[in-house]
């Protein structure tokens, strides 16, 4: 085997969107929607690529609703233009577009059956007789509810009516599905669940699927790449250990998961570390690797709470290190938590494993402890 065929075969292997040359399925150039003079989406441009579970996350008013409905057609863009496997979808009408929508309360038919909801966009589009009925047979089976065919959705749990819809919306196999806060109406024990079907029903289908919403830990469980929105914008495109363990800004730090912020002062800027003086800790922070900053320019250190070690006495090192009192402890089980007043008065969150059940040896409230963090378990926004 040649070097060439070896690079190739190991390019293949890479997800779409990490491969130089692959062509995205969704093209969204410099989108903009305005309502007066509000301008809910703002610029954004975005690729999407085949076989993708994408998740586009936000806060209330972000803009990801409205950059969803124009995807599916209900809005039309200010300005800017959306192409599906390469075709400007511009002037194209929602029901002519090769795309699906799954709404967040799942307008399901009250007065049809299972199969005949499941059924009922086919229909429309002139599928009869057993063709019909094996695609409709075969999806119901597919989101285990084959069983169920006969019934109306009202004698169906939430979680049932959920996957009946998920099965309308994938049974006429669009490119692209989009889902609208898909588990919002579902209880937390069953989203959990009903997340692992989603990602493998979507897997299964090898359909392209975009989702809204608002839960972060929803985004990470079933997301391939997650697009951050704040304020019409997306403002952070990445997989979610990257978005997770690399934020770009203050903003997704804090908005994706629990984080500390330590704000300070660049002492060395070298190429295999950074060492910035914090008064929160009342010490330096040292990470190991360079930013490529200015002299002296003001930062934050961001640091997840389970990377931050608790100890009564000092550990041998004299930085990434902090000293406080415990003020609160919130046992959840499988962790815990704790809320530390630093010396300095800035209140610190730090989350522990619990991984013994003997108690007989554990920090416990008002007690002064020591705070210690590795030099690459942190990360330096600038913005």
């Amino acid at each position: 085997m040649t070097d060439t065929t070896t690079a190739q075969d190991a390019s293949l292997a890479l997800p779409s969107w990490r491969q130089k040359d692959a062509k995205p399925l969704v093209q969204i150039e410099e989108i903009t929607k305005q309502f007066g003079d509000f301008r809910a989406v703002d610029a954004v441009s975005l690729d999407i690529y085949e076989n993708e579970l994408f998740c586009l996350l936000g806060g209330s008013g972000s803009g990801k609703s409205t950059l969803l409905r124009m995807l599916a057609g209900f809005e039309t863009p200010t300005s800017g233009r959306i192409l599906i496997d390469g075709v400007d979808m511009s002037h194209i009408p929602p029901w002519e577009r090769p795309v699906n929508m799954m709404f967040q309360s799942y307008a399901l038919f009250p007065h049809l059956t299972v199969e005949d909801n499941v059924a009922f966009g086919l229909r429309r589009e002139g599928v009869k007789g057993a063709e019909l009925k094996r695609r409709v047979s075969g999806i119901l089976d597919m989101v285990q509810l084959g069983h169920l065919a006969r019934r109306k959705p009202n004698q169906l749990s939430g979680g049932q009516r959920q996957r009946v819809a998920l099965a309308r919306a994938v049974v006429k196999q669009p490119k692209l599905l989009l889902l609208d806060e898909p588990l919002g109406a579902l209880d937390k024990k069953l989203r959990e669940e009903t997340q692992f079907e989603l990602m493998r029903l979507q897997e299964e289908l090898g359909i392209t699927f975009m989702v809204v919403t608002h839960d972060q830990e929803e985004a990470m469980t079933l997301a391939t790449r997650i697009g951050v929105m704040n304020q019409g914008i997306i403002v952070q495109t990445a997989e979610p250990h990257d978005v997770y363990e690399y934020p770009n800004s203050r903003f997704v730090a804090q908005f994706i998961g629990n984080v500390n912020l330590f704000d300070g002062v660049v002492m060395e800027d070298e190429i295999d570390r950074v060492t910035i003086q914090c008064d929160a800790i009342e010490g330096l922070v040292e990470i190991g690797h360079g930013i490529s900053c200015a002299p002296n320019q003001e930062v934050a250190v961001a640091i997840r709470p389970e990377k931050i070690r608790l100890s009564r006495e000092a550990p041998e090192q004299t930085t990434n290190l902090a000293k406080g009192m415990v003020l609160d402890i919130a046992y959840m089980g499988s962790q815990s938590i704790f809320r530390i007043r630093l010396n300095s008065g800035q209140e610190v969150r730090v989350t522990q494993p619990n991984m013994s059940r003997d108690t007989s040896n554990r920090i416990m409230w008002d007690e002064q402890v020591y705070l210690a963090w590795d030099a690459y378990s942190c990360v330096v926004l600038t913005s």
